[in-house]
């Protein structure tokens, strides 16, 4: 089969491997979609913790597929059953596993971390993301593209939960790529008025057009408009989805009494630590969150949303490729042209 592996920096390459083979407690999916995500490039262009010329990783967590093998000893799942995956596997036993946050578990693996992924054409998954719930069947009317963009939506939406959102309330997010066109429709579902801000004008353009409720700004006054847009309040939810230190703690000056700040992106160890206004935290009552991956749970409650047609994401789907072309939507997404790239199998 095809896969695209990692070997160190720069060095990915789609090569010729072994289809898995799986024992009587695994399963074997033939992948149907796979996304490309901001952790794909980063991973491509500085490398990865034990990856190497002699232990490459194939890449891929954002992902769907056809059951095409099922052990013997796997009793739900039958060949030909259509399914997506939340790729964090915790062990299942740690107290944060048994709580439901198996994707904060300090023994968690990964399918395109430290596990293979699913930039191939078959992936043998594990007993114990059979065991943990890992799989979900797809929702009638669900495209296998569609679920490979629940994973990172379902990311979004494990900041959401943290920002407490009220109708009627005023919310902005910083960054405009798939992740903050995510934000913005979790928050926009939940009544809240959204503002969108980036660096490239052409995102804002791209957010515009698939989502007419939201405000866009670009330019070089953003706490002045946004003390405009608010009425003079202030922002009651703050999203900032792009990793860049001063605009952490640019935030604060933004903030209504009792605002949500959510730190989704996160910054390199290079550039910590980010200062952070504490009186104004203390003084203005703030909230400030961060949040990282998402559980089973949350995983499987956006795919809810996303089948009940209360979130539209094949609107972040911008480019299509096959498997052999997989180098050029790499460097596509690399370059940050276009939203959402994905392979389809």
């Amino acid at each position: 089969m095809l896969s695209l592996r990692l070997y160190g920096p720069n060095d990915i390459r789609l090569v010729e491997t072994d289809i898995p083979s799986i024992n009587d407690d695994e399963l074997l999916l033939k992948t149907t979609a796979a996304a490309i995500c901001g952790t794909d490039i980063r991973m491509w262009q500085n490398g990865y913790k034990g990856v190497d010329e002699a232990h490459p990783l194939t890449l891929g967590h954002e992902f769907a597929g056809r059951v095409t093998r099922v052990g013997k000893n796997v009793s739900f799942y039958k060949e030909g059953m259509q399914v997506s995956l939340q790729p964090n596997i915790g062990c299942g036993i740690c107290d944060r596993c048994v709580a439901g946050n198996g994707h904060l578990c300090e023994n968690y693996r990964a399918f395109g971390i430290n596990m293979d992924g699913a930039f191939a054409e078959y992936v043998r998954i594990p007993a114990d993301a059979i065991r943990n719930g890992n799989l979900m069947l797809l929702p009638e009317g669900i495209s296998p593209a569609e679920a490979a963009v629940i994973e990172p939506l379902s990311c979004a939406y494990n900041g959401f939960t943290k920002c407490f959102v009220k109708p009627g309330e005023y919310a902005l997010i910083v960054g405009a790529g798939p992740i903050g066109i995510s934000h913005a429709m979790l928050l926009h579902m939940a009544g809240a008025a959204v503002l969108m801000n980036d660096l490239q004008q052409d995102r804002l353009e791209d957010c515009k057009r698939i989502m007419p409720f939201v405000e866009t700004y670009h330019g070089d006054d953003l706490p002045g408009f946004v003390k405009e847009w608010t009425r003079g309040r202030g922002l009651d939810i703050a999203i900032v989805a792009c990793p860049v230190p001063q605009v952490q703690a640019a935030m604060l000056l933004l903030m209504n009494y009792g605002g949500r700040v959510n730190f989704f992106g996160g910054i390199p160890a290079s550039k910590q630590p980010v200062p952070i206004d504490t009186n104004l935290v203390h003084y203005r009552e703030l909230y400030l969150t961060g949040s990282t991956r998402s559980s089973i749970g949350q995983y499987r409650k956006t795919m809810e949303f996303v089948s009940q047609g209360l979130l539209k994401v094949e609107k972040i789907i911008s480019d299509r490729y096959y498997i052999k072309d997989i180098l050029t939507a790499f460097e596509n997404a690399g370059q940050a042209k276009g939203l959402k790239h994905v392979i389809t199998f």
